[in-house]
């Protein structure tokens, strides 16, 4: 299956350039893997760049999870990441993505000095003596 970059995937959420949007819909239109990297990408830009709010974020998410032509790579994980990410918009997506990848993949507790991350299941909060 191809696969696309973080800047096709903006263009299909965001749909601010007409020809660019109209190339990306028809490299999808027999299917397309979405890297879980480039998934990361595109939450940084759409809430740095765009200033998307978290609702719409996680909006964008949910979507990408039940587009018909979009394979996300480990989406168990994107799943988990939107429904902490919901639960938790303070905490930001990509850190719920990194949390979640780590819960799937059975690799926890997460370490960090993120005190909002720290915030979630299977994270722990790391104190410098």
């Amino acid at each position: 299956m191809q696969s696309i970059d973080t800047d096709v995937l903006v263009r299909l959420i965001v749909r601010d350039d007409a020809q660019q949007v109209a190339a990306a819909e028809q490299f999808i239109q027999d299917g397309a893997w979405v890297p879980i990297l480039a998934l990361a990408e595109t939450a940084w830009v759409l809430k740095a760049v765009y200033q998307i709010p978290p609702s719409r974020l996680y909006t964008a998410v949910v979507m990408l999870l039940d587009h018909e032509r979009l394979t996300l790579q480990h989406a168990d994980a994107v799943a988990l990441a939107a429904e902490l990410f919901h639960a938790h918009p303070g905490v930001g997506f990509t850190d719920c993505l990194m949390a979640a990848l780590a819960i799937r993949s059975g690799h926890t507790p997460l370490a960090t000095f993120d005190g909002k991350l720290a915030r979630l299941d299977g994270v722990v909060a790391l104190t410098a003596r």
